[in-house]
């Protein structure tokens, strides 16, 4: 039924791996459009009251399939950010809680995915980052949005503005993750706290996520759309990605 997706269901639980080991789970367009048919089917079976959204392997998801993103023009790249961003606009708003099991890199693309889901939890080997910068772009996943109102202004600035990785420990610090575990327990950690949000009334659950994201108006992801198609149109890009895919240094 997918190809890049594995999805498991069992006691009202579905888990959900990025399954792209091989380049670290980094996401194509035909990644993402699997995911969001797989959020809109689990979210329409009744058997499913809780998702958690992992990766195969050693990786959440390492980011954005930079050899796609290297041919893209800033219309396309426009695309791909309204693309992105809806994927994880509902997975954010969607019925059913999401709990995102970190178990390795969640970088750009990756880290955006993580912050849509309700809870974080993370592996002690777990790496977080929106490094979009060293490539001469910018986070195209709301990512500019969601940081900032989950760890702060300034921290968001800062991590943004620089591209670095923190591990786990600072992640919780600023409270980026809500709990850091061994690596071989995160799964079966997760799904106890599946478990605890099953013990609740289905319809509470449901109307308690609908109340707290209405808090939330989010004014900044148009404009960040309209922006990371823009870098798509300067030399800084180009050099940011070839560089990437060359393994060496941008030449800025």
């Amino acid at each position: 039924m997918y190809k890049n997706l594995i999805i498991e269901i069992e006691d009202k639980i579905a888990i959900v791996k990025i399954n792209r080991p091989e380049v670290m789970n980094a996401v194509n367009p035909e990644t993402i459009l699997e995911f969001e048919r797989a959020m809109h089917e689990l979210n329409d079976n009744p058997d499913v009251r809780v998702i958690i959204v992992t990766g195969e392997g050693k990786s959440f998801v390492s980011g954005s399939d930079i050899s796609k993103l290297a041919k893209m023009d800033p219309l396309k790249a426009r695309e791909y950010s309204q693309f992105g961003q809806r994927v994880l606009n509902y997975v954010e708003t969607m019925e059913k809680p999401v709990i995102a099991a970190v178990n390795g890199y969640a970088l750009g693309s990756g880290c955006e995915l993580a912050m849509a889901c309700d809870i974080r939890i993370a592996s002690e080997k777990a790496k977080f980052g929106q490094p979009e910068v060293k490539l001469g772009l910018i986070p195209g996943h709301a990512g500019t949005q969601r940081l900032a109102r989950i760890v702060g202004l300034s921290k968001a600035k800062e991590l943004i503005f620089t591209g670095d990785l923190i591990d786990a420990n600072e992640a919780k610090e600023i409270g980026l993750v809500n709990h850091i575990f061994p690596p071989e327990s995160l799964l079966d950690e997760a799904k106890g706290l599946a478990k605890k949000i099953l013990a609740g009334g289905p319809t509470a659950v449901k109307l308690a996520k609908a109340a707290i994201n209405k808090s939330f108006v989010d004014t900044g992801s148009n404009y960040e759309t309209e922006v990371f198609g823009r870098c798509f149109s300067t030399p800084e890009s180009r050099e940011g990605m070839q560089a990437f895919l060359e393994k060496r240094k941008p030449n800025w």
